[in-house]
């Protein structure tokens, strides 16, 4: 650019009067990763890499297994010295054991260094390069039963290699890197990839449009131009904008794929706009400022395409959508942050063009155009599928894993979707969903569900924390028994539901859907000085739901219980005990009688390293009663065919906050009689003047509406449609909708609203909930 900045905007970088960046701020000099108890996670280091090892909320001290390049133990690269040899029945080894054979290395128990103990975090300097793997060690039994669990943070800080242009900090590559190179703001670069390739685009700094093309590279040599076509993309996965990693194929005018999306750490991006022209800047009032479509022009000049004054594109990185109210097309600031990335697989061979888009005028960049990179891996580079997952704004990107059940669960389907930061299979071929429904209801299922959020809350002043945080009377809740319950905020808002289990007088475990749980109840247990330890499983304990009503006859074959444990038969529902595979020297898991099916089931919870085996247990138990694993999809159905509450559907929801237990359907999870707790008052006023009550409707069709569809009376919204499906049972389909109380009685007649909300409407009546089952007999059979 020829202009020269004499003041820039960081965003999020620099405090600025009214308005705050809480996604962007203060980026963390480095990568952090997440060593979950009993887990193993590896750093590459330079010399002059710093290591930050925090194990404020990890109940175990992690170890280090230091190598040279030879695979030799050399913990003395970190400045640490000693070994001792560690069994790999302490940690899922995995990993660790197969990085260790690809470098040559023998079998057998790992050389571990125990690590300093510190007041704050340990740094450890790298003095030679190295391999370090920072490991949990516990036990499985004591990870099952709540004696340790938690999880450290590591941050490497790396020295200079890893910045781009000597300024900003790239992340590790992904893969074995065949080129990079940085696309300094304000231009544009043409580029190669072969078919298996990967190529990444990074956002250097933040907030930084890149405007991408790809052409095939054979019509392109004929002098015929097949790059991506917005229309046939749109058309083929059936999406006006297409979300990379989800939706992940970019096709050419003849509908063949071009690139297929690896990883996308973004997730929002406006994939089919116009690269920013000439035009669009003359028009504001700058002429002759730099723009992406003259740049893509000179950059595909050499390759023989012909200039445009307009180039459609990916715009990656680019904040815009279109609003439903007026169909404008509105464009903020994006959402990208330091070192985000778009990774995407070549298909064919291709030539591709990549811009770091110039524009200062608009927020699209965050006012303050920045450097673009590009990566480009080998075809051999094992680069796994995955999306970010973030526990919050600011929170440090967890990639998607796979379930420690996926080695089974991908051997029979190949459909999956983004569970939290897990892959969780959605349906099973043959027979799908329908099959699989109606294999809960009569005979019994088995699912992956290891997305739940575990953790265990321990201490003198436990009970006094859960007593206070949640809905119901703790107090009263004995030794291996659970209980369904809420926390909520001071106006009675839903935050997260779940089930707590008591698994010792001063132990809890409480498993839900959403980290919000861990910071309200420490926030919770901070402000009242309370003397409580509050560890996070996270990934650590993966489990499974049986459920059907052969689920029982299922665990008979294969659970067994010691002496001081309830045994299966005298598992009540939202009871627990600790059982073992086959018989006493068997892996543990931790045995619940619960679900989220309506049906009567129990959950399984084990360490990582024991799931395949007791996959496989279950599934060979479960051969003589027509066992199948189920997905996500027909768990939907079932769960709203048995009045069970959703969050981001009856409660939670981004387009309806602020509900409360009672607008939720989830009063019968309130317990008013305790004398303090939050959100009692706010509760006690909404119990005593409701204002909308959670209903079921029965359609008169089998055409399934919408979330967010207008519940009308005339013409007149009195409601909104939270959940809906066709139910196999009823042949019809139905819904949760939250109502006036003035229109929510039983047997109302009311439509719902498509098209606007007007042009077509669905008949439906008002019912009880749940729809099966309505004294939910089969749960507690």
């Amino acid at each position: 650019m020829s202009e020269r900045v004499l003041t820039a905007i960081r965003n999020g970088a620099v405090e600025a009067p009214g308005v705050r960046f809480p996604g962007l701020a203060a980026p963390p000099l480095g990568f952090a990763a997440v060593l979950e108890a009993r887990a193993a996670c590896h750093f590459r280091l330079a010399p002059g890499d710093l290591l930050l090892i925090d194990t404020a909320g990890a109940g175990f001290h992690p170890v280090v297994a230091v190598f040279d390049d030879e695979g030799l133990a050399a913990p003395e690269a970190l400045g640490l010295s000693g070994t001792r040899p560690l069994s790999a029945c302490f940690y899922d080894a995995a990993r660790l054991t197969a990085w260790r054979a690809a470098q040559g290395g023998a079998p057998g128990p790992v050389a571990v260094t125990a690590l300093p103990r510190a007041d704050g975090a340990l740094v450890l300097a790298a003095d030679a390069p190295c391999d370090a793997w920072f490991i949990a060690p516990v036990a499985a039994e004591a990870l099952v039963t709540g004696g340790a669990a938690g999880e450290a943070m590591i941050s490497l800080q790396p020295r200079p290699h890893g910045l781009a242009n000597g300024g900003a900090l790239l992340p590790p590559p992904l893969g074995a890197v065949r080129e990079e190179f940085t696309v300094p703001r304000g231009t544009a670069r043409a580029y190669s990839v072969a078919r298996g390739e990967i190529v990444q685009v990074l956002d250097v700094e933040g907030q930084q449009c890149s405007d991408f093309m790809a052409f095939r590279a054979a019509p392109l040599e004929a002098g015929l131009e097949r790059m991506i076509d917005s229309t046939v993309t749109r058309s083929l996965v059936r999406r006006a904008y297409p979300g990379p990693g989800l939706f992940d194929r970019f096709y050419d005018s003849e509908m063949r794929p071009l690139l297929a999306v690896v990883q996308d750490t973004v997730g929002r991006h406006d994939t089919f706009a116009l690269a920013c022209t000439a035009r669009g800047y003359e028009d504001k009032g700058f002429p002759g400022h730099l723009n992406c479509s003259d740049n893509i022009s000179d950059a595909m000049a050499p390759y023989g395409v012909a200039a445009r004054p307009a180039w459609p594109a990916i715009n990656f990185f680019f904040n815009s959508w279109i609003d439903r109210a007026d169909n404008l097309l509105s464009a903020d600031e994006a959402w990208s942050r330091p070192g985000d990335y778009v990774a995407m697989r070549a298909l064919d061979d291709l030539v591709c063009v990549s811009t770091a888009c110039p524009d200062d005028i608009d927020p699209i960049n965050g006012w303050n155009p920045t450097d673009v990179h590009v990566r480009i891996y080998r075809a051999d580079a094992p680069i796994r599928r995955a999306v970010a997952y973030r526990q919050e704004e600011g929170a440090v990107p967890a990639i998607s894993q796979e379930s420690p059940f996926h080695p089974r669960t991908s051997a029979l389907t190949r459909q999956f979707a983004p569970a939290r930061d897990l892959w969780l299979p959605t349906a099973y071929a043959p027979g799908g969903e329908t099959a699989e429904y109606w294999a809960c209801r009569e005979a019994v299922t088995l699912q992956d569900l290891s997305s739940l959020r575990k953790y265990d809350i321990k201490g003198p002043d436990a009970e006094r924390l859960l007593q206070q945080a949640t809905t119901r009377d703790i107090a009263r809740l004995a030794v291996h028994r659970g209980t369904y319950t809420l926390l909520c905020d001071d106006t009675g808002a839903v935050i997260d539901d779940g089930t707590l289990f008591r698994l010792a007088p001063q132990l809890f475990r409480w498993c839900c859907g959403a980290e919000e749980s861990a910071r309200t109840l420490q926030a919770l247990a901070q402000a009242r000085g309370l003397r409580v330890r509050i560890e996070a499983l996270a990934g650590a304990l993966p489990n499974l739901a049986l459920q059907g009503p052969k689920s029982r006859a299922v665990l008979e074959r294969l659970v067994h219980t010691g002496v001081h444990m309830p045994a299966l038969a005298e598992l009540r529902w939202f009871g627990c005990t600790v059982g073992r595979i086959g018989d006493r020297e068997g892996a543990p898991f931790l045995l619940t009688r619960t679900g989220f099916t309506g049906e009567l089931g129990y959950e399984l919870f084990c360490d990582r390293a024991d799931a395949l085996g007791l996959w496989d247990a279950l599934m060979e138990a479960g051969a003589p009663f027509g066992i199948r694993p189920m997905g996500g999809a027909a768990l939907e159905t079932l769960r709203i065919e048995a009045g069970l509450m959703s969050p981001g559907a009856e409660f939670a929801c981004a387009s309806s906050p602020g509900i409360d237990a009672f607008e939720a359907g989830l009063g019968f999870a309130v317990d008013l009689r305790k004398p303090a707790f939050t959100g009692r008052d706010a509760l006690l006023r909404a119990r005593e003047a409701p204002r909308r009550r959670l209903c079921g409707l029965r359609l008169d069709g089998d055409e399934v509406p919408r979330h967010g569809d207008a519940v009308l009376i005339g013409e007149r919204p009195v409601g909104v449609v939270t959940s809906a499906t066709h139910s196999p049972a009823l042949t019809s389909a139905i819904a949760m909708a939250r109502i006036a109380v003035e229109h929510a009685e039983t047997g109302t007649r009311v439509e719902l609203g498509q098209l606007d909300g007007r042009m077509k409407r669905f008949t439906a009546t008002v019912c009880d909930t749940p729809f099966v089952d309505p004294d939910r007999r089969r749960p507690r059979a």
